[in-house]
Protein backbone atom coordinates (compact mmCIF):
# COMPACT_ATOMS: atom_id res chain seq x y z
CA UNK A 1 0.00 0.00 0.00
CA UNK A 2 1.63 3.29 -1.04
CA UNK A 3 0.96 6.59 0.67
CA UNK A 4 -0.75 8.13 -2.36
CA UNK A 5 -3.28 5.28 -2.47
CA UNK A 6 -4.05 5.81 1.21
CA UNK A 7 -4.48 9.56 0.73
CA UNK A 8 -6.83 9.09 -2.21
CA UNK A 9 -8.98 6.68 -0.23
CA UNK A 10 -9.12 9.02 2.77
CA UNK A 11 -10.29 11.91 0.58
CA UNK A 12 -12.90 9.69 -1.11
CA UNK A 13 -14.28 8.54 2.26
CA UNK A 14 -14.57 12.10 3.56
CA UNK A 15 -16.30 13.28 0.38
CA UNK A 16 -18.69 10.32 0.29
CA UNK A 17 -19.20 10.09 4.06
CA UNK A 18 -19.05 6.36 3.60
CA UNK A 19 -16.40 3.64 3.28
CA UNK A 20 -18.69 1.62 1.04
CA UNK A 21 -19.39 4.48 -1.39
CA UNK A 22 -15.73 5.47 -1.48
CA UNK A 23 -14.71 1.88 -2.19
CA UNK A 24 -17.17 1.68 -5.11
CA UNK A 25 -15.85 4.97 -6.51
CA UNK A 26 -12.25 3.75 -6.43
CA UNK A 27 -13.03 0.20 -7.53
CA UNK A 28 -12.17 -1.75 -4.40
CA UNK A 29 -13.86 -3.36 -1.38
CA UNK A 30 -15.05 -1.60 1.76
CA UNK A 31 -12.65 -3.77 3.76
CA UNK A 32 -9.72 -2.58 1.68
CA UNK A 33 -10.93 1.01 2.04
CA UNK A 34 -10.89 0.68 5.82
CA UNK A 35 -7.40 -0.84 5.75
CA UNK A 36 -6.03 2.02 3.65
CA UNK A 37 -7.38 4.69 5.97
CA UNK A 38 -6.18 2.80 9.06
CA UNK A 39 -2.72 2.53 7.50
CA UNK A 40 -2.70 6.29 6.91
CA UNK A 41 -3.73 6.99 10.49
CA UNK A 42 -0.99 4.67 11.76
CA UNK A 43 1.65 6.43 9.65
CA UNK A 44 0.53 9.86 10.86
CA UNK A 45 0.04 8.74 14.45
CA UNK A 46 -3.35 10.44 14.74
CA UNK A 47 -7.00 9.49 14.28
CA UNK A 48 -8.44 11.13 11.20
CA UNK A 49 -11.99 9.74 11.21
CA UNK A 50 -14.68 9.05 13.76
CA UNK A 51 -16.42 5.81 12.83
CA UNK A 52 -19.84 4.65 14.00
CA UNK A 53 -22.20 2.06 12.59
CA UNK A 54 -24.25 4.84 10.98
CA UNK A 55 -21.83 7.56 9.98
CA UNK A 56 -18.27 8.61 9.27
CA UNK A 57 -16.99 12.07 10.21
CA UNK A 58 -13.62 13.78 10.38
CA UNK A 59 -11.81 14.58 13.57
CA UNK A 60 -10.33 18.06 13.90
CA UNK A 61 -7.01 16.71 12.65
CA UNK A 62 -8.81 14.84 9.89
CA UNK A 63 -10.51 18.00 8.64
CA UNK A 64 -7.21 19.90 8.54
CA UNK A 65 -5.46 17.02 6.76
CA UNK A 66 -8.31 16.66 4.27
CA UNK A 67 -8.16 20.31 3.20
CA UNK A 68 -4.42 20.17 2.55
CA UNK A 69 -4.13 16.73 1.00
CA UNK A 70 -7.07 17.23 -1.38
CA UNK A 71 -5.31 20.29 -2.86
CA UNK A 72 -2.09 18.28 -3.22
CA UNK A 73 -3.91 15.44 -4.99
CA UNK A 74 -5.58 17.94 -7.35
CA UNK A 75 -2.15 19.31 -8.23
CA UNK A 76 -0.83 15.82 -8.91
CA UNK A 77 -3.83 15.04 -11.14
CA UNK A 78 -3.42 18.34 -13.03
CA UNK A 79 0.27 17.68 -13.54
CA UNK A 80 -0.48 14.18 -14.81
CA UNK A 81 -3.07 15.56 -17.24
CA UNK A 82 -0.72 18.27 -18.48
CA UNK A 83 2.06 15.80 -19.22
CA UNK A 84 -0.34 13.43 -20.98
CA UNK A 85 -1.69 16.29 -23.10
CA UNK A 86 1.82 17.22 -24.23
CA UNK A 87 2.85 13.66 -24.94
CA UNK A 88 -0.28 12.27 -26.55
CA UNK A 89 -2.47 12.93 -29.55
CA UNK A 90 -5.80 14.50 -28.46
CA UNK A 91 -8.28 11.68 -28.01
CA UNK A 92 -11.34 10.57 -26.13
CA UNK A 93 -15.00 11.49 -25.96
CA UNK A 94 -15.86 15.19 -26.06
CA UNK A 95 -19.37 16.32 -25.10
CA UNK A 96 -20.60 19.62 -26.52
CA UNK A 97 -23.88 21.52 -26.32
CA UNK A 98 -24.97 24.24 -28.76
CA UNK A 99 -28.16 26.14 -29.71
CA UNK A 100 -30.43 24.23 -32.06
CA UNK A 101 -30.47 26.57 -35.07
CA UNK A 102 -26.85 27.76 -34.93
CA UNK A 103 -25.78 24.19 -34.26
CA UNK A 104 -27.59 22.55 -37.15
CA UNK A 105 -27.24 25.37 -39.69
CA UNK A 106 -23.64 26.38 -39.07
CA UNK A 107 -21.73 24.59 -36.33
CA UNK A 108 -22.32 21.04 -37.57
CA UNK A 109 -20.27 21.69 -40.71
CA UNK A 110 -17.40 23.01 -38.61
CA UNK A 111 -17.59 19.98 -36.32
CA UNK A 112 -17.52 17.63 -39.31
CA UNK A 113 -14.31 19.27 -40.51
CA UNK A 114 -12.87 19.03 -37.01
CA UNK A 115 -13.79 15.34 -36.78
CA UNK A 116 -12.02 14.66 -40.07
CA UNK A 117 -8.86 16.26 -38.73
CA UNK A 118 -8.92 14.57 -35.29
CA UNK A 119 -9.92 10.93 -35.80
CA UNK A 120 -9.04 9.99 -32.20
CA UNK A 121 -11.70 12.33 -30.75
CA UNK A 122 -15.30 11.13 -30.41
CA UNK A 123 -17.89 13.93 -30.58
CA UNK A 124 -21.12 13.70 -28.58
CA UNK A 125 -23.09 16.83 -29.50
CA UNK A 126 -26.42 18.01 -28.11
CA UNK A 127 -28.24 20.65 -30.19
CA UNK A 128 -30.76 22.27 -27.88
CA UNK A 129 -31.86 25.75 -26.83
CA UNK A 130 -31.92 24.62 -23.21
CA UNK A 131 -29.05 26.12 -21.21
CA UNK A 132 -27.38 23.13 -19.57
CA UNK A 133 -25.12 23.06 -16.52
CA UNK A 134 -21.82 21.90 -17.98
CA UNK A 135 -20.34 20.49 -14.79
CA UNK A 136 -23.48 18.84 -13.40
CA UNK A 137 -24.46 17.32 -16.76
CA UNK A 138 -21.00 16.22 -17.84
CA UNK A 139 -20.40 18.51 -20.83
CA UNK A 140 -16.90 19.62 -21.82
CA UNK A 141 -17.83 22.66 -23.92
CA UNK A 142 -20.84 24.84 -24.66
CA UNK A 143 -21.19 27.08 -27.70
CA UNK A 144 -23.66 29.85 -26.89
CA UNK A 145 -25.00 32.92 -28.66
CA UNK A 146 -25.31 36.03 -26.49
CA UNK A 147 -23.54 37.57 -23.55
CA UNK A 148 -22.04 34.95 -21.18
CA UNK A 149 -23.63 35.09 -17.73
CA UNK A 150 -22.02 32.14 -15.94
CA UNK A 151 -18.88 33.51 -14.28
CA UNK A 152 -17.79 30.01 -13.27
CA UNK A 153 -16.97 29.26 -16.93
CA UNK A 154 -14.18 30.49 -19.19
CA UNK A 155 -15.61 32.22 -22.27
CA UNK A 156 -13.67 32.55 -25.54
CA UNK A 157 -15.33 34.67 -28.19
CA UNK A 158 -15.59 33.10 -31.63
CA UNK A 159 -17.48 35.69 -33.70
CA UNK A 160 -20.51 38.00 -33.84
CA UNK A 161 -23.99 37.27 -35.15
CA UNK A 162 -26.26 40.09 -36.35
CA UNK A 163 -30.02 40.00 -36.55
CA UNK A 164 -31.04 41.04 -40.05
CA UNK A 165 -34.34 42.35 -41.37
CA UNK A 166 -35.15 40.75 -44.73
CA UNK A 167 -37.92 40.81 -47.32
CA UNK A 168 -38.42 39.36 -50.79
CA UNK A 169 -38.52 41.44 -53.96
CA UNK A 170 -42.16 40.46 -54.50
CA UNK A 171 -43.21 41.65 -51.03
CA UNK A 172 -41.24 44.89 -51.32
CA UNK A 173 -42.68 45.60 -54.80
CA UNK A 174 -46.20 45.23 -53.39
CA UNK A 175 -45.74 46.98 -50.02
CA UNK A 176 -42.61 49.08 -50.29
CA UNK A 177 -39.41 48.87 -48.26
CA UNK A 178 -39.33 50.47 -44.81
CA UNK A 179 -36.88 53.35 -44.56
CA UNK A 180 -36.84 53.53 -40.75
CA UNK A 181 -37.76 51.05 -37.98
CA UNK A 182 -40.84 53.03 -36.94
CA UNK A 183 -42.48 52.07 -40.25
CA UNK A 184 -42.48 48.36 -39.33
CA UNK A 185 -45.86 48.37 -37.50
CA UNK A 186 -47.47 49.04 -40.89
CA UNK A 187 -45.90 45.91 -42.40
CA UNK A 188 -46.75 42.21 -42.18
CA UNK A 189 -44.04 40.78 -39.94
CA UNK A 190 -43.11 37.12 -39.53
CA UNK A 191 -42.55 36.57 -35.83
CA UNK A 192 -39.84 34.28 -34.44
CA UNK A 193 -41.23 33.18 -31.09
CA UNK A 194 -37.74 32.19 -29.87
CA UNK A 195 -36.99 35.86 -29.28
CA UNK A 196 -37.11 37.02 -25.67
CA UNK A 197 -39.76 39.56 -26.74
CA UNK A 198 -41.15 38.17 -30.02
CA UNK A 199 -43.47 41.12 -30.61
CA UNK A 200 -40.79 43.79 -30.11
CA UNK A 201 -37.80 43.96 -32.45
CA UNK A 202 -34.61 45.77 -31.32
CA UNK A 203 -32.78 48.31 -33.47
CA UNK A 204 -30.34 51.17 -32.97
CA UNK A 205 -31.42 54.76 -33.54
CA UNK A 206 -29.32 57.22 -35.55
CA UNK A 207 -27.75 58.44 -32.28
CA UNK A 208 -26.76 54.91 -31.26
CA UNK A 209 -29.49 54.30 -28.68
CA UNK A 210 -31.20 50.92 -28.51
CA UNK A 211 -34.86 51.11 -29.48
CA UNK A 212 -37.55 48.44 -29.70
CA UNK A 213 -40.33 48.50 -32.25
CA UNK A 214 -43.68 46.72 -31.78
CA UNK A 215 -44.48 44.40 -34.69
CA UNK A 216 -47.45 42.23 -35.63
CA UNK A 217 -48.24 39.60 -38.22
CA UNK A 218 -50.19 36.43 -38.83
CA UNK A 219 -47.25 34.02 -38.97
CA UNK A 220 -45.55 32.95 -35.73
CA UNK A 221 -42.79 30.36 -36.05
CA UNK A 222 -40.43 29.07 -33.39
CA UNK A 223 -37.65 28.63 -35.93
CA UNK A 224 -35.56 31.18 -37.81
CA UNK A 225 -35.29 29.04 -40.95
CA UNK A 226 -39.09 28.78 -41.13
CA UNK A 227 -39.34 32.56 -40.77
CA UNK A 228 -36.84 33.06 -43.57
CA UNK A 229 -38.75 30.63 -45.80
CA UNK A 230 -41.94 32.61 -45.29
CA UNK A 231 -40.11 35.83 -46.17
CA UNK A 232 -38.74 34.24 -49.33
CA UNK A 233 -42.31 33.32 -50.25
CA UNK A 234 -43.33 36.99 -50.07
CA UNK A 235 -45.44 36.62 -46.93
CA UNK A 236 -43.85 39.46 -44.98
CA UNK A 237 -40.67 40.75 -43.37
CA UNK A 238 -38.56 38.49 -41.16
CA UNK A 239 -35.95 39.35 -38.53
CA UNK A 240 -33.48 36.49 -38.44
CA UNK A 241 -29.82 35.78 -37.54
CA UNK A 242 -27.29 36.63 -40.22
CA UNK A 243 -26.01 33.03 -40.40
CA UNK A 244 -29.54 32.00 -41.42
CA UNK A 245 -30.23 34.91 -43.77
CA UNK A 246 -26.77 35.24 -45.34
CA UNK A 247 -26.98 32.61 -48.09
CA UNK A 248 -30.48 33.75 -49.12
CA UNK A 249 -29.34 37.38 -49.32
CA UNK A 250 -26.26 36.44 -51.34
CA UNK A 251 -28.46 34.40 -53.71
CA UNK A 252 -30.90 37.28 -54.21
CA UNK A 253 -33.85 35.46 -52.64
CA UNK A 254 -34.35 38.26 -50.09
CA UNK A 255 -32.92 41.73 -49.51
CA UNK A 256 -31.36 43.00 -46.30
CA UNK A 257 -33.21 46.06 -44.98
CA UNK A 258 -32.49 48.84 -42.47
CA UNK A 259 -28.83 47.89 -42.12
CA UNK A 260 -28.06 51.39 -40.83
CA UNK A 261 -30.29 50.64 -37.83
CA UNK A 262 -28.94 47.17 -37.02
CA UNK A 263 -28.99 46.31 -33.33
CA UNK A 264 -25.85 45.45 -31.39
CA UNK A 265 -24.67 42.02 -32.58
CA UNK A 266 -24.69 38.96 -30.33
CA UNK A 267 -21.37 37.34 -29.53
CA UNK A 268 -20.84 33.63 -30.13
CA UNK A 269 -18.68 32.10 -27.39
CA UNK A 270 -17.13 28.77 -26.55
CA UNK A 271 -17.47 28.15 -22.81
CA UNK A 272 -15.75 25.53 -20.69
CA UNK A 273 -15.08 24.95 -16.98
CA UNK A 274 -12.04 26.43 -15.27
CA UNK A 275 -9.10 24.04 -15.09
CA UNK A 276 -5.44 24.66 -14.36
CA UNK A 277 -4.56 22.34 -17.25
CA UNK A 278 -7.09 22.21 -20.07
CA UNK A 279 -7.65 18.77 -21.59
CA UNK A 280 -6.05 18.49 -25.02
CA UNK A 281 -9.32 17.48 -26.69
CA UNK A 282 -11.02 20.62 -25.38
CA UNK A 283 -8.11 22.89 -26.22
CA UNK A 284 -7.82 21.76 -29.84
CA UNK A 285 -11.56 22.14 -30.48
CA UNK A 286 -11.71 25.64 -28.99
CA UNK A 287 -8.62 26.65 -30.99
CA UNK A 288 -10.12 25.13 -34.15
CA UNK A 289 -13.39 27.04 -33.76
CA UNK A 290 -11.62 30.30 -32.90
CA UNK A 291 -9.52 29.99 -36.07
CA UNK A 292 -12.47 29.02 -38.24
CA UNK A 293 -14.63 31.97 -37.22
CA UNK A 294 -11.88 34.61 -36.97
CA UNK A 295 -12.64 37.85 -38.80
CA UNK A 296 -15.78 38.41 -40.84
CA UNK A 297 -18.06 35.34 -40.69
CA UNK A 298 -18.35 33.59 -44.03
CA UNK A 299 -22.14 33.93 -43.98
CA UNK A 300 -21.80 37.73 -44.23
CA UNK A 301 -19.54 37.67 -47.27
CA UNK A 302 -21.04 38.77 -50.60
CA UNK A 303 -23.83 41.06 -49.43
Amino acid sequence: MDRLECDRMFVAVVEARSFTSAAVKLGTSSGQASKLVSRLEAELGVRLLNRTTRAVSETEAGRAYFERVRAILDEIDNLDLAIRNVAQTPRGRLRLTAPLTFGTVELARALNDFAAGYPEIELDVNFSDRVVNLVDEGFDIAVRVGRPTDTSLIARKLCDVRIVLVGSNSYLAAHGAPSTPDELPRHACIIDTNFREPGRWPFRSTDGETITVPVTGRLYYSNAEACLGAAEAGLGLAYVPSFVAGPAIAAGKVRALLNAFSAEPFGVHALYPHSRHLAAKVRVLVDFLATRYRGQPHWEVGW
